[in-house]
């Protein structure tokens, strides 16, 4: 009889253990792509960075080995609260595993803690503040594609060391544009320039004019665009109107994105330098990754590095989930090995996830073609410098992340 209860609570034991295994190791995912849908950022992100997710999903491969992987998509309106908001209900009620896009990084700051908070995924690939791998870096967070320290680095000291030393910053009144304009100071007086002034203007601002005046009555040499999006091209089309070009000053669009040249015009966006980590003529691979992208697109539109990055992190997201013979729905533990394996797709080449959760990749320094210049639809940057991944993005060293050892 004894041995006969020891046998029942043996093997109940071990079906209980292997029912909870199952449980928490299967082959479904849900991915969640926050963004903004209709608002400044749309075109960076929005409805392109859901058709990317897709097409990550797809090429994959898991889809074939009998994995069920879903896509869904909401508009965070740029609104923190908003997004935690529809970040709670999708982690509670849709059971949403991974976090992608999240272009604003009022927004993304707080997916951060909600990711973390919940233990699930976060790939962000739209917000720039270089704070997520800084003071509140988190182990369910990697920051993918681009940020803060990045964009100051890549294109502020290049101006500078070009003669360009003195500057007058246009900032977008939150926490992204905080960063940039910290960032790029902090690099513009590193390098023997000047920060004459700065203002910051609201979110989504339609009339830059008050501000274009402060910043063309200090002389600076350069006029830094701490913005981005509509408020990036809104500025930049009302100091043409205002002859600020014309009169000797520059601009510096800190953070400018394809979408933005489209939606200049080559006559206006002409000679203007920026920073980016990706665009769609680099070389084969991110040709033939756009060519589709584009096609599926409504606008027929060249996928931004914003879209991109989502694309790339799945694909190492998917591959991760594979290794690990299924997905635990552990976000921390997944994210944990994410940083083990390195990185390897056609739109990024080959890098790695760092402790703090930079991922690392080339940067690439590019001017905007004169109309004369360009060969066809979406042709619009010359390649002027490549910065290695290794020096493109903050030292681990100079990091404020909890998660590295010094």
């Amino acid at each position: 009889m004894k041995r006969s209860i020891a046998a029942l609570v043996m093997t109940t034991s071990l079906v209980l253990a292997t029912g909870a295994f199952a449980q928490t190791l299967d082959k479904v995912v849900k991915v969640g792509s926050l963004g903004d849908q209709s608002g400044l950022y749309a075109d960076i992100g929005g409805p392109g960075s859901t058709v990317a997710a897709q097409m990550a999903v797809e090429d994959s491969g898991l889809l074939a080995k009998g994995w069920k992987i879903d896509v869904i998509a909401a508009d965070h309106q740029n609104k923190p609260d908003v997004g935690t908001n529809i970040g709670k209900q999708w982690i509670d009620v849709e059971k949403v595993d991974v976090f992608v896009d999240l272009a604003s990084s009022g927004v993304g700051l707080a997916i951060a803690n909600l990711a973390k908070e919940k233990n699930v995924v976060n790939l962000n690939s739209g917000s720039a503040s270089s704070d997520l791998t800084g003071a509140q870096c988190s182990p369910n967070t990697i920051h993918w594609v681009y940020d803060t320290w990045m964009l100051a680095n890549g294109t502020g000291k290049a101006l500078v060391k070009s003669g360009n030393d003195s500057w007058f910053f246009l900032t977008a009144d939150y926490a992204f544009g905080h960063a940039l304009e910290r960032d790029t100071a902090a690099v513009v007086t590193a390098n023997g320039g000047k920060v004459l002034g700065g203002v910051k203007h609201p979110l989504n601002n339609a009339d830059f004019s008050s501000f274009l005046l402060q910043a063309q009555s200090s002389k600076a040499k350069i006029i830094g665009l701490a913005n981005a999006g509509g408020d990036t091209t809104n500025a930049i089309k009302q100091a043409s109107e205002f002859g600020i070009v014309a009169g000797g000053q520059k601009l510096a669009g800190l953070l400018l994105f394809i979408t933005d040249v489209h939606s200049l015009g080559l006559k206006v966006a002409q000679g203007l330098s920026f920073t980016e980590t990706f665009y769609w003529d680099l070389n084969d691979g991110t040709r033939a990754f756009s060519k589709r992208f584009s096609e599926r697109m409504k606008n027929k539109a060249m996928p931004s590095m914003v879209q991109a990055g989502v694309y790339s992190g799945l694909v190492h997201y998917f591959k991760t989930l594979e290794a690990m013979s299924g997905n635990p729905h552990d976000g921390a533990k997944v994210v944990a090995k994410m940083k083990e394996l390195p990185t390897d797709d056609a739109l990024f080449g080959q890098g790695s996830i760092r402790a703090d959760g930079r991922k690392i990749h080339p940067a690439y320094l590019f001017e905007v073609k004169k109309p004369s210049e360009s060969k066809g639809p979406w042709d619009y940057y010359k390649l002027i410098g490549t910065t290695p991944g290794d020096q493109a993005f903050r030292p681990l060293s100079e990091s404020a992340c909890p998660l590295v050892k010094k």
